[in-house]
């Protein structure tokens, strides 16, 4: 192993204990700002597990997030926690399995307009059923999974998990497969790979961890309704958080994750009503200024400089 990457090993470890002993330095206010980061950080970096790698464009972040989010209101009570979150993914999993059996057939724009639509669509199929079925607007959320220390605690091991599948994703068959798809579906199909199988696997594995971190962070909120935990915005957060880190690595996304994090706070904090119109402009900037993200220009930067040379 080369110097360089014995000294990225030691400062992923080194940040991964500064953020487990972090809850107990700081106080209420930092371990909240935590949880965002982390939470973020699990859901931009499963993002592009998929998206990075073969260049679709998905807006179902959070479908899957509020799927986590509502089976722990409604087995929360019920079930204890471990079996709650693996209801969870199972839930997520199947989801993924037949949206992605749907929605996979397509490309591009298609594709972006669909998986916006469905998120819309499930929103409001649980809007109903609240309203019309439950005969209620929201549910509680009581569990004993609800202190900051503990969901911090769940988000770290998630955000650790996602990024150790993301570098199995970039030495896979799997991960090779999905980067053909991203440079040329076609071609990829000529060379053999099986394109369905391959962007269903990815799909559904990045949506488990999507639907996980929803899980996790649902006791935090205590109620919780469509509106909430189906709040569209999520998702164009997190696209935009993971084009400004870059998807040309897989830890590409979490760079982006922070400055925005800390932006959006600030924004939450003293410019609550133009939020939308602010993370428009944010969208742009950073599409027309790092088309490829802050990875992707360092990366760029990297191989001109070694053909001038």
């Amino acid at each position: 192993m080369s110097p360089t990457r014995v000294f990225a090993a030691l400062a992923a470890l080194g940040t991964f204990v500064l953020l487990a002993l972090a809850p107990g330095l700081g106080n209420d206010y930092t371990t909240s700002l935590l949880i965002n980061l982390m939470l973020y950080g699990v859901l931009a970096t499963a993002w592009g597990l998929f998206c990075g790698t073969t260049r679709y464009i998905s807006l179902a972040t959070v479908a899957f997030f509020g799927v986590g989010s509502y089976t722990v209101a409604v087995l929360g009570e019920r079930l204890p926690w471990p079996l709650v979150l693996l209801a969870a993914a199972a839930i997520g999993a199947l989801l993924a399995l037949l949206v992605g059996l749907v929605t996979l057939r397509l490309s591009g724009t298609y594709f972006v307009i669909f998986t916006f639509g469905m998120t819309e669509l499930l929103r409001q199929v649980v809007n109903w059923y609240e309203s019309k079925v439950a005969g209620s607007v929201g549910r509680y959320v009581f569990v004993d999974a609800a202190s900051p220390g503990f969901i911090h605690g769940q988000l770290l091991v998630l955000l650790a998990l996602v990024l150790a599948l993301g570098w199995w994703f970039g030495r896979s068959r799997l991960g090779f497969a999905l980067r053909l798809i991203g440079e040329d579906e076609q071609a990829a199909r000529h060379c053999g790979v099986d394109t369905t199988r391959a962007k269903l696997l990815a799909f559904t594995l990045s949506s488990v961890f999507m639907v996980l971190a929803g899980a996790i962070v649902a006791p935090r909120w205590t109620y919780i309704d469509p509106a909430i935990a189906f709040n569209a915005i999520v998702s164009f957060q997190v696209v935009i958080m993971a084009l400004l880190g870059g998807t040309a690595r897989f830890w590409g996304p979490v760079l982006g994750v922070v400055p925005l994090v800390l932006l959006f706070e600030l924004l939450v904090k003293y410019f609550p009503n133009h939020f939308p119109i602010v993370l428009g402009v944010v969208f742009l900037l950073i599409v027309y200024a790092l088309p490829r993200g802050v990875v992707g220009w360092v990366l760029e930067r990297g191989r001109k400089r070694g053909a001038s040379r």
